[in-house]
């Protein structure tokens, strides 16, 4: 995501992947400024446990505005535990009618290992149909990528890495290294 104040800012591609069970978030870590890396392992994949419940959540975007999203989503399943949808709703909504939330500059994916959401500012909380979803500067990528390789017979990690690998290769603001969360069974 660019930002108005910071046009040339981008960085980090987010990729979930559900298959057999189990839902693989992989994130890069790099933050670019112009054609300049400014770090190349930043982590933007986090498992949460409100209520001891795991959550595997990646951002791209602002990371302060991230962190300020994530500890709202663990707030909302806090107060509706096991909900996940529930709780993305509440925060999308929050996050849209708000007028300090309005102005975070984020996109989240979100999974408790079963549902799979991506969460954004405009208020919405979309579910992917092909079992794959993608956000950030390489976001496209990545996806278009992991479709093509949900045809093969990789499980949800290999199909993860690969799909993050091929998105390294082609978009200048995503790289090789990566965070991976697990959950399900």
């Amino acid at each position: 995501m660019a930002d108005d104040r910071f046009p040339d800012w981008h960085g980090t591609t987010i990729l979930a992947v559900r298959r057999g069970g189990k839902v693989v978030v992989a994130g890069d870590g790099q933050v670019s400024v112009g054609p300049t890396v400014m770090k190349g392992t930043a982590r933007k994949v986090r498992r949460l446990t409100p209520g001891g419940r795991d959550v595997v959540v990646g951002f791209a975007g602002s990371t302060a505005d991230a962190f300020t999203l994530l500890e709202r989503l663990e707030k909302k399943l806090e107060a509706a535990p096991g909900q996940l949808q529930r709780a993305c709703v509440d925060l999308a909504k929050d996050w849209r009618m708000d007028k300090y939330l309005r102005n975070l500059e984020a996109m989240l994916i979100v999974t408790d290992g079963q549902g799979l959401y991506v969460v954004t500012g405009a208020g919405d909380v979309l579910e992917p149909e092909h079992d794959v979803a993608a956000i950030g500067s390489g976001g496209n990528f990545a996806l278009a990528a992991a479709r093509g390789l949900m045809e093969s017979d990789l499980d949800a990690e290999a199909v993860a890495r690969k799909a993050m690998a091929i998105a390294a290769d082609i978009c200048v603001y995503t790289n090789g290294k990566l965070t991976v969360e697990i959950i399900g069974a």
